[in-house]
Protein backbone atom coordinates (compact mmCIF):
# COMPACT_ATOMS: atom_id res chain seq x y z
CA UNK A 1 0.00 0.00 0.00
CA UNK A 2 1.22 3.43 -0.74
CA UNK A 3 0.32 6.97 1.00
CA UNK A 4 -2.51 4.73 0.98
CA UNK A 5 -6.04 5.14 1.91
CA UNK A 6 -6.13 4.72 5.55
CA UNK A 7 -2.41 5.12 5.41
CA UNK A 8 0.75 6.88 4.29
CA UNK A 9 4.13 5.27 4.92
CA UNK A 10 7.59 6.27 5.74
CA UNK A 11 10.81 4.40 6.66
CA UNK A 12 13.15 4.79 3.95
CA UNK A 13 11.50 7.32 1.79
CA UNK A 14 9.55 4.74 -0.08
CA UNK A 15 8.61 2.04 2.16
CA UNK A 16 7.02 3.87 5.03
CA UNK A 17 6.64 6.85 2.85
CA UNK A 18 3.67 5.79 0.96
CA UNK A 19 0.27 7.17 1.61
CA UNK A 20 -2.16 4.35 2.04
CA UNK A 21 -5.85 4.29 1.48
CA UNK A 22 -7.77 1.49 3.08
CA UNK A 23 -10.23 -0.53 1.03
CA UNK A 24 -10.66 1.94 -1.78
CA UNK A 25 -13.50 1.56 -4.20
CA UNK A 26 -13.58 2.38 -7.90
CA UNK A 27 -15.09 4.73 -10.37
CA UNK A 28 -15.14 8.50 -10.28
CA UNK A 29 -16.87 11.15 -8.20
CA UNK A 30 -20.26 12.64 -8.70
CA UNK A 31 -20.84 15.87 -10.54
CA UNK A 32 -18.79 18.85 -9.47
CA UNK A 33 -20.30 21.11 -6.83
CA UNK A 34 -20.04 24.84 -6.89
CA UNK A 35 -16.51 26.06 -7.45
CA UNK A 36 -14.84 29.39 -6.89
CA UNK A 37 -14.09 30.70 -10.38
CA UNK A 38 -11.14 33.05 -10.62
CA UNK A 39 -9.97 32.66 -7.04
CA UNK A 40 -8.62 29.85 -4.90
CA UNK A 41 -11.00 28.39 -2.35
CA UNK A 42 -9.82 28.56 1.25
CA UNK A 43 -10.72 25.86 3.74
CA UNK A 44 -10.42 25.90 7.53
CA UNK A 45 -9.38 22.65 9.22
CA UNK A 46 -10.35 22.94 12.89
CA UNK A 47 -8.62 20.68 15.43
CA UNK A 48 -8.14 20.64 19.20
CA UNK A 49 -4.50 21.62 18.53
CA UNK A 50 -5.48 24.76 16.62
CA UNK A 51 -6.70 25.71 13.15
CA UNK A 52 -5.10 25.14 9.77
CA UNK A 53 -6.07 27.25 6.76
CA UNK A 54 -5.34 25.83 3.32
CA UNK A 55 -6.03 26.90 -0.23
CA UNK A 56 -7.27 24.54 -2.95
CA UNK A 57 -5.58 24.76 -6.34
CA UNK A 58 -7.78 25.58 -9.32
CA UNK A 59 -5.61 23.53 -11.68
CA UNK A 60 -6.60 20.31 -9.88
CA UNK A 61 -10.36 20.87 -10.36
CA UNK A 62 -11.54 17.28 -9.82
CA UNK A 63 -9.88 17.13 -6.41
CA UNK A 64 -10.89 20.69 -5.52
CA UNK A 65 -14.54 20.15 -6.38
CA UNK A 66 -14.71 16.77 -4.68
CA UNK A 67 -13.17 18.19 -1.50
CA UNK A 68 -15.65 21.08 -1.49
CA UNK A 69 -18.54 18.66 -2.05
CA UNK A 70 -17.52 16.47 0.89
CA UNK A 71 -17.06 19.50 3.15
CA UNK A 72 -20.53 20.78 2.26
CA UNK A 73 -22.00 17.33 2.94
CA UNK A 74 -20.41 17.25 6.41
CA UNK A 75 -18.22 14.24 5.58
CA UNK A 76 -15.29 15.71 7.53
CA UNK A 77 -17.23 16.62 10.68
CA UNK A 78 -15.29 14.86 13.48
CA UNK A 79 -13.18 13.02 10.90
CA UNK A 80 -10.12 11.40 12.52
CA UNK A 81 -6.44 11.80 11.74
CA UNK A 82 -5.82 8.06 11.74
CA UNK A 83 -2.16 7.95 10.71
CA UNK A 84 0.56 10.26 11.99
CA UNK A 85 4.30 9.97 11.34
CA UNK A 86 6.51 12.69 12.78
CA UNK A 87 8.85 14.15 10.20
CA UNK A 88 6.65 12.85 7.40
CA UNK A 89 2.93 13.66 7.38
CA UNK A 90 -0.44 13.63 9.15
CA UNK A 91 -3.24 11.72 7.39
CA UNK A 92 -6.99 11.56 7.82
CA UNK A 93 -10.26 11.97 5.99
CA UNK A 94 -12.37 8.95 6.87
CA UNK A 95 -15.91 9.53 8.08
CA UNK A 96 -16.57 9.54 11.83
CA UNK A 97 -18.90 6.54 11.32
CA UNK A 98 -15.91 4.43 10.28
CA UNK A 99 -16.28 4.61 6.50
CA UNK A 100 -12.84 4.95 4.93
CA UNK A 101 -14.08 6.15 1.53
CA UNK A 102 -17.28 7.46 -0.08
CA UNK A 103 -17.42 4.72 -2.72
CA UNK A 104 -15.37 6.20 -5.56
CA UNK A 105 -11.88 7.35 -6.52
CA UNK A 106 -10.74 10.60 -8.13
CA UNK A 107 -8.66 10.62 -11.31
CA UNK A 108 -5.03 11.64 -10.71
CA UNK A 109 -4.20 15.30 -11.49
CA UNK A 110 -0.42 15.54 -11.38
CA UNK A 111 1.21 18.94 -11.84
CA UNK A 112 4.98 19.44 -11.73
CA UNK A 113 4.43 22.91 -10.23
CA UNK A 114 2.91 21.40 -7.09
CA UNK A 115 5.54 19.94 -4.79
CA UNK A 116 5.33 17.86 -1.64
CA UNK A 117 6.74 20.75 0.37
CA UNK A 118 5.84 21.27 4.00
CA UNK A 119 2.12 22.08 4.13
CA UNK A 120 1.24 20.35 0.87
CA UNK A 121 -2.35 19.05 0.88
CA UNK A 122 -2.34 15.77 -1.04
CA UNK A 123 -4.62 12.85 -1.76
CA UNK A 124 -3.94 9.39 -0.35
CA UNK A 125 -4.51 6.38 -2.58
CA UNK A 126 -4.16 2.64 -2.96
CA UNK A 127 -0.76 1.29 -3.99
CA UNK A 128 0.45 0.90 -7.56
CA UNK A 129 -0.04 -2.87 -7.70
CA UNK A 130 -3.79 -2.54 -7.38
CA UNK A 131 -4.03 1.02 -8.66
CA UNK A 132 -1.65 1.56 -11.61
CA UNK A 133 -3.57 4.70 -12.66
CA UNK A 134 -2.65 6.25 -9.28
CA UNK A 135 -6.27 7.31 -8.77
CA UNK A 136 -6.82 9.15 -5.49
CA UNK A 137 -8.98 8.15 -2.57
CA UNK A 138 -12.41 9.75 -2.68
CA UNK A 139 -11.86 11.37 0.72
CA UNK A 140 -8.56 10.58 2.44
CA UNK A 141 -5.78 13.15 2.36
CA UNK A 142 -2.53 13.98 4.09
CA UNK A 143 -0.69 17.16 4.99
CA UNK A 144 3.09 17.04 4.61
CA UNK A 145 5.34 17.89 7.54
CA UNK A 146 8.55 16.49 6.06
CA UNK A 147 12.04 17.65 6.91
CA UNK A 148 14.48 20.22 5.54
CA UNK A 149 16.82 18.41 3.16
CA UNK A 150 20.45 18.98 2.21
CA UNK A 151 21.79 19.38 -1.31
CA UNK A 152 23.57 16.05 -0.84
CA UNK A 153 20.30 14.31 -0.03
CA UNK A 154 18.64 15.78 -3.11
CA UNK A 155 21.59 14.63 -5.22
CA UNK A 156 21.17 11.09 -3.89
CA UNK A 157 17.44 11.18 -4.70
CA UNK A 158 18.25 12.24 -8.25
CA UNK A 159 20.57 9.29 -8.68
CA UNK A 160 18.26 6.83 -6.98
CA UNK A 161 15.01 7.78 -8.71
CA UNK A 162 16.34 9.12 -12.01
CA UNK A 163 14.79 12.53 -11.48
CA UNK A 164 16.17 16.06 -11.73
CA UNK A 165 15.33 18.90 -9.36
CA UNK A 166 15.07 22.43 -10.72
CA UNK A 167 16.88 25.24 -8.85
CA UNK A 168 13.48 26.40 -7.55
CA UNK A 169 12.64 22.93 -6.27
CA UNK A 170 16.03 22.65 -4.59
CA UNK A 171 15.45 25.97 -2.85
CA UNK A 172 12.04 24.79 -1.62
CA UNK A 173 13.27 21.48 -0.26
CA UNK A 174 16.41 22.93 1.37
CA UNK A 175 14.56 25.81 3.07
CA UNK A 176 10.90 24.84 3.63
CA UNK A 177 11.48 21.09 3.49
CA UNK A 178 9.12 18.33 2.47
CA UNK A 179 8.96 14.81 1.03
CA UNK A 180 10.24 15.05 -2.57
CA UNK A 181 10.14 11.29 -3.23
CA UNK A 182 6.31 11.56 -3.33
CA UNK A 183 6.30 14.06 -6.22
CA UNK A 184 4.60 12.64 -9.29
CA UNK A 185 3.11 9.76 -7.35
CA UNK A 186 0.32 11.46 -5.44
CA UNK A 187 -1.90 14.39 -6.42
CA UNK A 188 -1.11 17.62 -4.56
CA UNK A 189 -4.31 19.65 -4.70
CA UNK A 190 -3.68 22.46 -2.23
CA UNK A 191 -1.35 23.90 0.39
CA UNK A 192 -1.44 25.24 3.92
CA UNK A 193 -1.26 29.03 4.24
CA UNK A 194 -1.52 29.35 8.04
CA UNK A 195 -1.24 26.87 10.88
CA UNK A 196 2.14 25.27 10.19
CA UNK A 197 2.67 25.08 13.95
CA UNK A 198 -0.52 23.01 14.22
CA UNK A 199 0.91 20.48 11.74
CA UNK A 200 3.95 20.18 14.00
CA UNK A 201 1.83 19.79 17.14
CA UNK A 202 -0.30 17.03 15.62
CA UNK A 203 2.77 15.30 14.14
CA UNK A 204 4.28 15.16 17.65
CA UNK A 205 1.42 13.28 19.37
CA UNK A 206 2.20 9.80 20.76
CA UNK A 207 1.26 7.01 18.38
CA UNK A 208 0.62 3.28 18.70
CA UNK A 209 1.65 0.51 16.29
CA UNK A 210 0.33 1.32 12.82
CA UNK A 211 1.05 5.03 13.42
CA UNK A 212 -2.41 5.57 14.93
CA UNK A 213 -2.62 8.32 17.56
CA UNK A 214 -2.89 6.97 21.11
CA UNK A 215 -5.55 9.60 21.83
CA UNK A 216 -7.98 10.49 19.01
CA UNK A 217 -7.20 13.59 16.97
CA UNK A 218 -10.22 14.77 15.00
CA UNK A 219 -11.02 17.60 12.63
CA UNK A 220 -13.90 19.60 11.22
CA UNK A 221 -13.44 21.31 7.86
CA UNK A 222 -15.31 24.40 6.69
CA UNK A 223 -15.21 26.56 3.58
CA UNK A 224 -13.88 30.06 4.30
CA UNK A 225 -16.49 32.37 2.81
Amino acid sequence: MALQQSGCSQSNPQEKSQVKAQDQVKENPQENPKGTPGSETLVLIKTSYGDITAKLYNDTPKHRDNFIKLINEGWYDDSPFHRIIKGFMIQGGGNKDGRQDPGYTVEAEFNTNHLHKKGALSAARMGDQVNPQKASSGCQFYIVQGTVLTEETLNSYEQRYGTKFTPEQRTTYTTIGGTPWLDGGYTVFGEVVTGFDVIDKIAAVPTAPGDKPVSPVTMKIEIVE
